[in-house]
């Protein structure tokens, strides 16, 4: 089976790679889905984050991917027959989000799994990483 692992990365933390190094236990292939988000204001677009992100993806993981998309989530795995989500939580928080967008997903036909954050990597946020210290 094949999942997407969809995101803005911006940018691609130790908790990312962490999820995508756990991901390819579960399933055949793993797209990491480097998405526009329209309540976000990244740095650089869709395709630079996704280059950055294959930068750090080490080669000999062979089932994993990463392709840059502009839309739904779940458009995208009807057109590439990923028959599920992979998202990653790091609290309580992160999983009333997740679950929410798990809901909508579910009702278009596409499944979504949790993977817990790993606990020395839950208070890793891309804002926090993103954002200058004093």
């Amino acid at each position: 089976m094949r999942a997407v692992y969809p995101g803005t990365f911006d940018p691609f933390t130790p908790g990312h790679l962490n999820v995508v190094e756990r991901a390819p236990d579960l399933f055949d292939e793993v797209v990491v889905l480097v998405a526009v988000n329209s309540s976000k204001r990244p740095g650089t677009d869709e395709e630079a984050r996704a280059a950055a992100v294959r930068a750090i993806l080490p080669v000999e993981w062979t089932s994993v991917t990463v392709a840059a998309w502009n839309g739904l989530t779940s458009a995208y795995c009807r057109q590439h027959d990923v028959g599920v989500i992979v998202r990653g939580v790091r609290n309580t928080t992160d999983l009333q989000a997740e679950y929410q967008l798990a809901a909508m997903n579910q009702s278009l036909g596409v499944p979504t799994v949790f993977l817990p954050a790993q606990p020395e990597l839950a208070a890793v946020s891309s804002t926090a990483v993103r954002t200058p210290r004093y």
